[in-house]
């Protein structure tokens, strides 16, 4: 955003204990897609694979819904005057995406980026109390899953967290040149990125938990070999080995670790790609 002069927009969330580099995300859209949730009696961490966009969209017409942080949000989104490029981030899109469609004058260009599942379910179990990793993995899935079949007919760039942070100069570079020069999205204003705001904003030592998880895995065992070099490795459970609640959290870590490898090796995006059954 900074870098190149991609325009977000706002009031945007602001910068808290679990993300002190700030979440860019605007608050109309994330409250509007809450409303849009409530209705349906799911949240964001919760039955979210349950929505339904379609409902979501008779909720507004007929009035079920409050819409006017739609509203704030659409006239940032449909401002046919504006000659910056915007970006607009907020997980719960992942599901959300085909009402938003339905409401936006021109189609969006998708970024989408992915983690490791295990550094997402454990950051997850760390911010939530109630949450333990069978909860986080389930929702790195289905956001995941829902992010690919919603998007499936837009003009995608795919990125890793890994990538962006091995390299992040030249990825984020890359990212923009091809919504540029492949998605047709309005150039920014800049067209490199200055090292300094990448200095800046770039710190792998916030990485906490791939940290963590990294340093399990040089001393943990396979559980599941993937192929093109990809594996799942015994993590560290607060169940006992053995025990339901073990072979459970175990069974939803090797089903998240088949749909990561396949994002590494592009499987994933592919038209006939087949998802689990939740």
């Amino acid at each position: 955003v900074e870098g190149f002069g991609y325009e977000t927009g706002g009031p945007l969330i602001m910068p808290s204990f679990d993300n002190e580099k700030g979440f860019y995300e605007r608050i109309d859209v994330v409250l509007q897609n809450d409303e849009f949730f409530s209705a349906q009696h799911i949240g964001w961490s919760y039955n979210v694979i349950n929505y339904n966009s379609e409902q979501a969209l008779r909720d507004k017409l007929q009035g079920r819904i409050d819409f006017d942080e739609g509203t704030r949000a659409l006239k940032f989104l449909n401002n046919h005057q504006k000659t910056l490029p915007y970006l607009q981030k907020d997980p719960r899109m992942c599901i959300a995406l085909p009402t938003w469609l339905k409401l936006l004058d021109d189609e969006p260009a998708i970024v989408f980026t992915y983690r490791h599942p295990l550094e997402v379910a454990m950051s997850l179990k760390k911010r939530e109390s109630s949450f333990d990793l069978e909860q986080g993995l389930r929702l790195w899935i289905v956001y995941n899953m829902r992010a690919i079949q919603n998007s499936a007919r837009l003009c995608r760039v795919f990125s890793t967290n890994e990538a962006v942070m091995k390299d992040p100069a030249t990825e984020v570079q890359r990212i923009k040149n091809q919504l540029t020069n492949g998605c047709n999205v309005i150039p920014p204003p800049k067209s490199l990125i200055p090292q300094k705001v990448v200095d800046s904003f770039i710190d792998p030592n916030l990485q906490h938990n791939s940290k963590e998880r990294k340093d399990e895995e040089k001393t943990s065992r396979i559980l599941k070999d993937f192929g093109d070099g990809c594996v799942a490795r015994e993590f560290d459970s607060e169940f006992e080995r053995g025990s339901y609640e073990y072979e459970a959290e175990k069974e939803m870590f090797l089903m998240a670790m088949q749909i990561f490898c396949d994002f590494e090796t592009g499987k994933a995006y592919e038209e006939d790609y087949e998802w689990p059954d939740l």
